[in-house]
């Protein structure tokens, strides 16, 4: 869990500082900050990628994992549930609760937040987890110089979603062998990779929601060809 503890405090410490700053961050730094960093998360996302045994197992996981996603509209449901709930919560609660949906569904929802408490679970690696809370406490300084401490309050959804998946995966970690857990995150550093395109805002927006499945398409897959080989 201690990766999810640090992703929660930076992203309350993110708040306060960003709070402190309120309307004093110009454009240009937002712009050039976000643009590092997803660089940062472009590189992170290929040396992960980079280390699959099995191109393969990659390959299908991602194929695989592509179209579960899109029978199942994870993207379209995603952004569906975050609509609902920031019109629904603007009209009762105002600025402070929609800075609060905004910013849960940014932390939340991510290949970086699953694949990060995995590997926190099964292995006590916490170097995703590092990274998001750094991209999480950057980017909550953002979000409060505009939206307000609401965002603090985000961190409540972050530990119990984060903490869930680690615990869950901590409990079937014999399961899982080496080889398993390199093609889990190599696929997950595609998706990553993925985010890190989305984070530059181009033209080309990479799907990321309807991929996750490829994350755990890759166990079976890695399960089998390890048998057949």
């Amino acid at each position: 869990m201690l990766g999810t503890i640090v992703n929660v405090l930076t992203i309350i410490l993110g708040t306060l500082l960003g709070t402190a700053l309120k309307n004093r961050f110009d454009e240009k730094i937002k712009n050039t900050v976000m643009q590092g960093l997803s660089l940062t998360v472009m590189v992170i996302g290929i040396s992960m990628a980079v280390k699959t045994e099995n191109m393969l197992v990659l390959t299908l996981s991602v194929v695989i994992g592509g179209i579960i996603g899109e029978l199942l509209k994870i993207e379209e449901r995603l952004d569906g549930l975050g609509r609902k709930l920031e019109a629904r919560f603007t009209d009762e609660s105002g600025s402070f609760t929609r800075a609060f949906v905004t910013a849960s569904l940014m932390y939340c929802v991510g290949a970086m937040a699953v694949l990060g408490s995995i590997q926190s679970g099964l292995n006590q690696n916490y170097d995703i987890l590092f990274v998001k809370s750094l991209l999480d406490g950057t980017t909550a300084i953002v979000f409060s110089s505009t939206m307000g401490i609401g965002v603090a309050f985000s961190a409540i959804p972050v530990l119990l979603y984060q903490g869930a998946i680690t615990l869950a995966a901590s409990s079937v970690k014999d399961l899982l062998t080496a080889s398993v857990i390199t093609e889990m995150s190599a696929a997950g550093g595609l998706l990553i990779f993925g985010i890190g395109i989305n984070m530059l805002n181009t033209k080309v927006t990479i799907k990321v929601g309807n991929l996750l499945p490829a994350i755990f398409a890759a166990i079976p897959l890695a399960i089998i060809l390890a048998g057949l080989s």
